[in-house]
């Protein structure tokens, strides 16, 4: 009883802390600062690339 009741509490910090983190991330807008901080890298990136233009 008291070896799953320890799995359980552990299982239920695990899920918080997961969900803490989602919810910081949201708040913050944290996914869409990180997509702005490595754009430019991303665009150096894509403007390398050959690309074939005929119709």
């Amino acid at each position: 009883m008291k070896k799953s009741l320890k799995i359980c509490l552990k299982i239920l910090a695990v899920l918080l802390m997961l969900f803490t983190g989602t919810f910081l991330i949201y708040i913050f807008n944290l996914d869409m600062k990180l997509t702005a901080a490595i754009e430019p890298w991303l665009l150096k990136h894509y403007d390398k690339i050959e690309r074939d233009r005929h119709l």
